[in-house]
C-alpha cells in the first residue's frame, strides 16, 4: 500500500525537473490599450492557436506554469487550463513582441488579467466571492515565491497609434487608430 504512494511523490520530484514553476508571469505587464483585440491567436488563426496551446499544457504536464497546480487537481473554477501569451514590452519603442504561450489555471489567468477581472465585476458578471477568491489565490502564490504583488511601469510611453505588436518579425498595427 505505500509504495503505490512513494511512488507518485516520485513522479511530482520528476515533473518538477521536467518543467519550473514560474509564478512571476502573475506579474506580466498589462497589454497596451491601443494593441487590445491584436494578438497571435488572431493573426495566426485557430489552427495555430489550438496547437500552441496543446504544445504549451504538455510542456508542464498539464500542471498551471504559475501556482503548480495539475489540472485534475484543481478545485476552485473552471477544471481545464488555458494559454497566456507572454510578450515583451518596451513602452519607449512601443513594441510588444510575442514570446510565447505558457499554461495557467483560470484563477491564475483571471489575476494576471485584472483589468478584465475588474471589468467583469463592474459589469456584474463574476460575483464577489469570485473576484475576491481570484485575487487572494494570486496573492497567495506572489506572497509564496516572495514576489510583489505587482510591478508599477511610471516611465513614458509612445503616441497610441505607433504600438505594434511584434510575430516572429513582423509589425501588427492596433486596430483602430486613436485621435
Amino acid at each position: 500500500m505505500n509504495k503505490p504512494r512513494k511512488l507518485g511523490k516520485s513522479l511530482r520530484r520528476i515533473q518538477r525537473i521536467i518543467w519550473e514553476q514560474r509564478p512571476n508571469i502573475l506579474l506580466s505587464p498589462r497589454i497596451p490599450e491601443p494593441l487590445h483585440g491584436v494578438n497571435p491567436r488572431t493573426i495566426l488563426g485557430s489552427a495555430w492557436w489550438n496547437e500552441t496551446r496543446r504544445t504549451a499544457y504538455k510542456s508542464t504536464l498539464y500542471h498551471c506554469i504559475t501556482c503548480g497546480v495539475a489540472k485534475q487537481s484543481i478545485r476552485k473554477g473552471p477544471k481545464w487550463l488555458e494559454g497566456h501569451e507572454l510578450y515583451t514590452i518596451d513602452y519607449l519603442l512601443g513594441r510588444m513582441e510575442y514570446v510565447e504561450t505558457v499554461p495557467v489555471c483560470h484563477y491564475c489567468h483571471g489575476y494576471i488579467h485584472s483589468g478584465r477581472l475588474n471589468a467583469l465585476f463592474d459589469e456584474g458578471q463574476i460575483t464577489h466571492a469570485t473576484y475576491a477568491a481570484i485575487i487572494q489565490h494570486g496573492d497567495k502564490v506572489l506572497r509564496k515565491a516572495g514576489l510583489p504583488m505587482y510591478l508599477p511601469y511610471d516611465g513614458p510611453v509612445v503616441d497610441p497609434n505607433d504600438w505594434r505588436l511584434v510575430i516572429k518579425g513582423k509589425e501588427y498595427p492596433p486596430l483602430r487608430e486613436e485621435k
